[in-house]
């Protein structure tokens, strides 16, 4: 083994924190797919999330389909970079 923990190259479920610059929004379907999720457990997930005010969705005609964009609120940014920082706390540097 190592002697210290994995840098991650990519954001993943398991690497969140990589560096990569954040976009305003996020299509539901792709957010589907990097999660590897059935678009109903992500709905169920994203509705926790919009009762929270984590998350706000917006939602829009393109291509004569209904799409779905997902951003977070200041809120939920806020909630996830305090979440990342207990994460870091608790691994040390």
């Amino acid at each position: 083994m190592g002697a210290g923990p994995s840098r991650c190259t990519r954001p993943t479920p398991r690497c969140p924190s990589s560096p990569r610059p954040t976009a305003g929004e996020a299509e539901f379907a792709v957010v589907q797919r990097q999660l590897d999720v059935s678009a109903s457990v992500l709905s169920k997930h994203v509705t926790v999330l919009m009762e929270a005010g984590y998350v706000e969705q917006r939602k829009a005609v393109r291509n004569t389909r209904q799409r779905v964009w997902l951003h977070l609120t200041r809120h939920g940014r806020e909630a996830y970079q305090a979440h990342l920082a207990a994460l870091r706390a608790i691994v040390g540097p």
